[in-house]
């Protein structure tokens, strides 16, 4: 509740539990709209996209299933701008916004905002809906472009709240500029339907919950959910140790480009229950295209943060009050500077710095946080693009979503297959390979896990994703930007680190070479990219992991006997379990060899 306000009532338990569940049902009626009716893969398939509500304060209400990266910061502040720039709202308007400089993440990130208007002409909530397009217009055919020197070579449109609706109908001039600009109108066309669709899907259920119970009871319900959530919030800040802890780790350096080493302090204070994540010691704004937005600045330190306490604690405005992010200006991460690219502001740098947030919450003890989520941008999720011999040589463009484990080791879990990256936190899905075939002039002709990838540790991280594409009857063009390939994910609490990335052309004798990590390449019809994804660190010793899961990995094939004696300390015998005496013994030769090495 907003300080000076005095409350009239408040809504028994069950009441807020079943608004609470309510809204998460309109935030997934809008979740469902837009997956079941976009055109491209990246969204219909992949499904990176988010929606989420936000209150007439500008305050995040709930997301559901939505991606940390879009959502945990940035519908807040977009909301601020939209009520900046347009103080009078009606119903009947919607605005397409995606500017980095105005609280989006990236360019690449359509958003479109519906206001929900009450029948007395109050703005009472927003809908927001956030999805990565498949083409922006940039200058190069990607929505993320890490070799740009400033947003004007970047190329994209940059929409600062445009209004796009009004009296529910589309402002024609507004969609003429965007499938002008964009390589496939028709998709983005599409696609933008489909977040119309989704917006206006909640407000028709806002507007209806309103009628059922009152806009006097979901005004009491905003502020008894968000202090519900604070107050679970101080409940998990207690349950952590207490104290300040640092973690640093670095993006590869790309062609031109140098290594960034990103750092982040936590501290944890139990007497006025907060959490604290300092991202000011990090680089200046680079004139390439991974700087952060203010947006996905604030969110890497909070995905790390939520990633490393009490998983049921609710993400809203409400538990938001008990973190504090300290920022600066004209940083990589930070507050970025017009006309400084962040082009790939959601994913590569962000990814770091959310594991180095986690990292760091591990390093505190007590059995918090996470190891490092391995990077991401293998040519396995390259951006494809070209005509499509199978539609008569339409043009086509489409990040595929495959071959992406990275899951790290946690306290009491192994790494996900499915994390994807940190900033999804395993939201987004993997493309199935029938879908990508059927969209795409693609085959796919592997797609497998690598023995003894994994970061190793007491919970392991997942092991790295071998996938192998190629062109179906025609050549494709492919834009990658693959971290790992130098920097591994780091492991934590005595935890290993995951193996490296790396990519490769096969050729049509079949010879492999070698492709730069940071990629632009015509595929020629005889020809194969090799993807490899890197595994993800793990977190704990080793030597501590439960034989009978390591001999489960075993059977599994995604480690050797071997690497289960050496690394693991586990003798595993003829029937395939670890036996029992021989294990013992192993481990207990690994501490003393340990020792030794250490003096």
């Amino acid at each position: 509740m907003k300080e000076g306000a005095t409350r009239r009532q408040t809504v028994d338990g069950v009441q807020l539990a079943i608004l609470a569940s309510r809204f998460q049902r309109i935030v997934r009626k809008m979740t469902n709209t837009l997956f079941r009716t976009a055109r491209s893969g990246v969204i219909s398939n992949a499904r990176d996209f988010s929606c989420c509500i936000v209150t007439a304060d500008h305050e995040l209400l709930v997301a559901a299933e939505s991606l940390p990266i879009h959502v945990m910061a940035g519908p807040d502040l977009i909301s601020r701008y939209l009520a900046e720039v347009h103080p009078v709202l009606r119903r009947g308007d919607a605005f397409l916004h995606n500017s980095p400089y105005h609280g989006n993440s990236h360019a690449g990130d359509h958003c479109l905002l519906v206001p929900v208007i009450d029948d007395d002409g109050h703005h009472r909530f927003t809908a927001v809906v956030k999805a990565h397009m498949a083409d922006v217009g940039n200058a190069e055919p990607s929505t993320i472009v890490p070799a740009v020197r400033d947003v004007y070579e970047e190329g994209a449109l940059i929409f600062p709240a445009v209004q796009v609706q009004r009296d529910f109908r589309d402002i024609d001039d507004v969609i003429r500029m965007c499938e002008v600009r964009v390589r496939v109108p028709r998709s983005w066309r599409g696609d933008y339907n489909g977040m119309v669709g989704a917006a206006r899907i909640a407000e028709r259920e806002i507007l209806a919950l309103a009628g059922e119970v009152g806009w006097d009871a979901l005004e009491t319900f905003v502020d008894d959910w968000f202090d519900y959530s604070e107050h679970r919030m101080v409940e998990a800040i207690r349950a952590m140790p207490d104290g300040t802890a640092t973690a640093q780790t670095a993006h590869d350096a790309f062609e031109g480009f140098p290594e960034v080493r990103v750092n982040a302090t936590v501290a944890v204070d139990h007497d006025d229950p907060r959490i604290t994540v300092d991202l000011r010691d990090n680089p200046d704004c680079l004139p390439f295209g991974l700087n952060l937005t203010e947006a996905t600045s604030l969110t890497t330190a909070m995905v790390g943060t939520f990633m490393s306490i009490d998983a049921s604690v609710p993400a809203n405005a409400g538990s938001f009050r008990r973190l504090d992010v300290k920022l600066r200006d004209g940083c990589i991460v930070g507050r970025p500077v017009h006309p400084f690219s962040c082009s790939g502001a959601t994913t590569n740098v962000a990814d770091r710095m959310t594991n180095a947030v986690q990292m760091a919450f591990a390093r505190l003890g007590g059995a918090v946080g996470l190891a490092e989520i391995g990077s991401v941008g293998p040519p396995s999720s390259a951006v494809v693009s070209g005509h499509d011999p199978r539609k008569g040589g339409a043009p086509y463009i489409d990040m595929m979503v495959l071959g992406m484990t990275g899951g790290a080791g946690a306290p009491a879990a192994d790494g996900w297959l499915t994390a994807v990256h940190a900033g999804s936190n395993g939201s987004i899905m993997r493309n199935s390979t029938e879908a990508t075939e059927h969209l795409l002039p693609i085959r796919i002709w592997v797609d497998e896990i690598i023995v003894d990838s994994e970061g190793a540790g007491k919970h392991r991280g997942a092991p790295a994703n071998l996938v192998e594409w190629g062109p179906n009857e025609t050549r494709v063009e492919a834009i990658w930007f693959s971290d790992g390939t130098v920097n591994p994910a780091l492991g934590v609490c005595g935890g290993g680190a995951g193996a490296l990335a790396d990519q490769w052309i096969r050729q049509g004798d079949g010879s492999v070479e070698r492709a730069a990590a940071c990629h632009r390449v015509w595929v020629e019809p005889d020809q194969r990219v090799v993807s490899l994804s890197p595994g993800g660190g793990g977190y704990g010793d080793p030597l501590e992991r439960d034989p009978a899961s390591v001999a489960e990995d075993v059977r599994e094939g995604w480690i050797t006997v071997e690497r289960a004696r050496e690394t693991y300390g586990v003798v595993i015998g003829p029937e395939g379990g670890a036996e029992p005496a021989a294990t013992a013994a192993r481990r207990a030769e690994a501490k003393h060899d340990r020792k030794d090495a250490s003096r």
